[in-house]
Formats: structure tokens, sequence, C-alpha cells
């Protein structure tokens, strides 16, 4: 015979609806309460829980001849209830980091006079315990959807393509590619510089290409450490945090962003570009100004300032503004006059 394990399924659970509450009662003045004669009580004030209303019975000395060296505590119960009441309830001593259980679920609870004048519930003569009180109205029983065990799932960590390719660098394995910059030499691939860079790649693999494959590429008007944190995220897709610190001491990071900001146009790596452009707008100030679309924004955005104009205007960068682009000398003008 063959049976079709999958063919029928299904579950049902009995589920209680219930309603908890707790009623918290302090007891002031201990030892003028230990005068009430046994199986007599105070109680506390009314509460309700599960829409019943509810009392705590304290009694001082027991509520009966066998229990008159304790003090007692009941739940009570408003007897104008008709009807069956289910519930459970807990006594417990407050100010514990974990209040401390004086009984079994259900029962009336007690503690020795002994014990409670001894211990560090009493203090300047006075104690408190909460009555933790579960009402059951109904139960009822309800369709549940049968749990289905879900297949065996293989975990898979993140990509780490970037540790790869960066270890190619860090380790000049394969290198078929010279560069001297500043005086410092720097061996890389030509496939990776080409597949990352169009301009690497018509440089190093294109008609521009150099007839001998073992001539160094010299790199002018750039620092060696700019080159090098230009190379590491061209094999990363990441942004070095320390670079120029292994070279020439401790740089901030929004003059390397200015940098690699350049570095980035010159050879065409949009990413890197916008990452920089992003960044520089966090570090804008008077110093900072270069032709992206964004960033210029933010620049304008600063300059509408009077003041921030007049330090810009002092500064050596923007002499070198005016020379170097003249069409945002022209938007600053413009700007000025509106």
């Amino acid at each position: 015979a063959c049976y079709d394990l999958h063919g029928w399924r299904s579950a049902s659970a009995i589920v209680a609806d219930t309603a908890s509450g707790y009623h918290v009662l302090k007891i002031d003045g201990y030892s003028r309460t230990t005068g009430t004669p046994t199986g007599e009580f105070l109680k506390s004030l009314p509460f309700t829980v599960g829409g019943h209303r509810w009392c705590i019975r304290y009694y001082p000395n027991g509520n009966d001849p066998e229990t008159k060296d304790y003090i007692s505590l009941y739940l009570h119960l408003h007897r104008s209830v008709t009807e069956e009441v289910k519930a459970h309830f807990e006594f417990r001593f407050v100010g514990d980091v974990t209040e401390q259980a004086l009984a079994l679920e259900g029962v009336h609870t007690y503690d020795s006079h002994y014990e409670l004048e001894g211990s560090k519930h009493l203090r300047d003569d006075s104690f408190a315990v909460r009555c933790y009180v579960v009402v059951t109205d109904e139960f009822r029983t309800m369709q549940e959807t049968p749990e289905v065990t879900a297949p065996a799932s293989v975990s898979v960590p993140p990509s780490d393509l970037h540790k790869h390719v960066g270890a190619l660098l860090l380790t000049e394995k394969g290198a078929d590619v010279l560069f001297d910059v500043a005086g410092q030499t720097f061996a890389a691939h030509r496939c990776v510089l080409a597949a990352r860079s169009p301009v690497f790649s018509a440089e190093l693999l294109g008609v521009m290409k150099e007839s001998d494959t073992g001539a160094v590429v010299h790199i002018d008007d750039m620092e060696a450490w700019v080159f090098k944190a230009l190379l590491y995220f061209v094999y990363t897709d990441l942004f070095p945090t320390s670079t120029k610190e292994e070279v020439e001491g401790e740089q901030d990071d929004d003059v390397l962003s200015q940098h690699l900001l350049v570095a980035a146009d010159r050879y065409n790596l949009e990413r890197l570009k916008l990452l920089r452009e992003q960044k520089l707008c966090e570090y804008i100030d008077v110093g900072t100004q270069h032709d992206c679309h964004g960033l210029k924004k933010v620049c304008f955005d600063f300059l509408s300032s009077p003041a921030n104009l007049k330090a810009a205007v002092a500064s050596d960068g923007f002499e070198h503004l005016s020379r170097s682009c003249p069409s945002v000398m022209k938007q600053i003008i413009a700007m000025l006059a509106n």
C-alpha cells in the first residue's frame, strides 16, 4: 500500500480566554496589627481582574488556632457572583529583584511572625505583598495551520570578492604593469584597471597601449598616497580610511576626499566621484569648491551667506576658481545680482 503523507494535514488548539492583573497590599505599622485576634482579618480595598471584584484578607495571627503563629493571606471573591469563577493566584513579597513567592499557587499563604520580623522584607515596621491573579473565563477550540517542517537551509556568507581581488594588489601576484607616481612605484594588473576605468582601458589595452608591456607608466600631477588610495578603490570598491598616514603622517578625511575627487574625475570613476562628492558635502567650507553638480549646489547654498562669501573671496582657492572655472564665476555673479 502507498500512503500520501502530504495529502491530509490539520490541527486545532484549545485556547483559554484569560485576564490577568495584580494588586499590591502594603502593611504599614505591622507591629500594631499583631494585636488582631486569631480568626479576624483586615482587608484591602476592592480591585477588579477579569471583570470580577476581589479583595485581599490579611490575618495578622492566622485564620484559625492552628495558624495562630502565622500571617495568613487570602484572595477573596465578592459573593455577588453566582457563576463559577476559575482563577489562579499567587502572593509574592514586594521589593526583591526577583520577588519571592510565599507559597504554592492557589493556596492561602502565610509566613511565621518570627521569620518575617527577622527578614529583609520588614522595613520601618512595614512590608508589602503583591497578589497576582489570572482569571480563566472559558475554553474554546480553534483551527490552526499545521506546522510544516521547512527544508534545511544553507547559510550563504556575504560576498568576499573584494578581499580576493584586493589581495592581488597587496601581493602583486601576476602584476603586469608598473606605475611611477612622484618617485614611488606601484605594481598593478592591466585587466583589473581596464575593467574598472575606461581611461585605464584606453591607456593600457587600447590604441594608447604601450608597445613594451614592461615599460613603466608615469603619472604626473598626482601624489603617491592619492594614487595608492585610488588603486585601493579600483581593486576593492571601498574607500580607504587610512592611506596617507602610512606615507606622510595623519591626513584629514576631507582632504583625502578632495584629492580623490580630482583623481576619480581624471580616470572616469563615477562611483568614487559621487562618493567623494557626498563626503565633501559634509565638510563644506570656504576651501572646498569643485565643479560637481551636487557639490556645486551645496557650495552655492554656503556662499549665499554674506559672511561666508566674504571669507571665500579672500581665499586663495577663489582666485584659482575664477581662472579655471569661469562658468562658475558667472553663476556666482548671477546669484549676487539676484
